[in-house]
């Protein structure tokens, strides 16, 4: 069965680009949430640093797709200075493009495969893809959202989210850990080793740093695969 790792970095707008009611419904919940007037500010700021978590308010940067049997990949990646740059790096072959450009050709490449290995794919990359490729008005060409129980999913769209099944679907108590985590736990080299995590891809982007983006979103890919590797190994019994 063809599998492929997927993993996605996102970029928030800055609340003052998006529109005058937009601005108002922000400000209003700083309003709430602030105890004093002078927090208001400051509640706007944590608002805008949770915008990339949404495709309301955030636009897919980089999307990463690894072969965990062969590991060999493809990424889409946002590179504004140079928008049709090509590079390869660790066996995963490079390429910059626009946002829309980047979904169509997503979209086009799952087709080859049948199973999809994700962290925390369910509550956020896929969702997420979907929500921007209907901005563009771009046609999924699988489900991968069909079902949360492996037993009862489409066939040829098999979704595992490692951190689903790693919390036995829920019967874990508590939140989620995250990649880290399981990578500090079973000795696989954790992506966010070098200081780099998601919170800073849009600060790396505002600096024109998009080929960082990209090589951070890379170890993402490794560490999934090597945890999917251990989980189908140890615990999918």
């Amino acid at each position: 069965m063809p599998k492929l790792v997927i993993d996605i970095e996102t970029v928030g707008k800055n609340i003052k680009d998006l529109d005058n009611i937009s601005q108002d419904y922000f400000k209003h919940w700083a309003e709430n949430a602030a105890l004093e007037e002078s927090e208001v500010e400051h509640e706007l700021e944590k608002i805008e640093e949770g915008f990339s978590l949404s495709p309301l308010t955030a636009e897919v940067v980089c999307i990463g797709m690894l072969n965990p049997d062969s590991e060999k990949g493809v990424m889409y990646y946002q590179n504004p200075a140079e928008p049709h740059k090509k590079f390869e790096d660790q066996n995963v072959q490079i390429e910059a493009m626009s946002e829309a450009d980047m979904l169509k050709k997503f979209w086009g490449h799952v087709k080859s495969y049948d199973e999809f290995i994700t962290f925390n794919g369910r509550g956020f990359d896929i969702p997420f893809l979907l929500i921007r490729s209907a901005v563009h008005k771009i046609k999924p060409s699988k489900n991968l959202m069909s079902n949360r129980y492996l037993s009862s999913q489409f066939t040829g769209a098999k979704h595992i989210d490692l951190q689903d099944q790693l919390k036995f679907y829920g019967a874990v108590y508590g939140r989620g850990y995250n990649l880290h985590m399981y990578c500090q736990a079973l000795g696989i080299k954790s992506p966010k080793s070098q200081g780099v995590s998601g919170a800073h891809v849009k600060e790396i982007f505002i600096n024109g740093r998009y080929d960082d983006i990209a090589r951070y979103n890379i170890n993402d890919l490794y560490a999934t695969a090597e945890l999917y590797k251990i989980w189908q190994e140890f615990i999918n019994i």
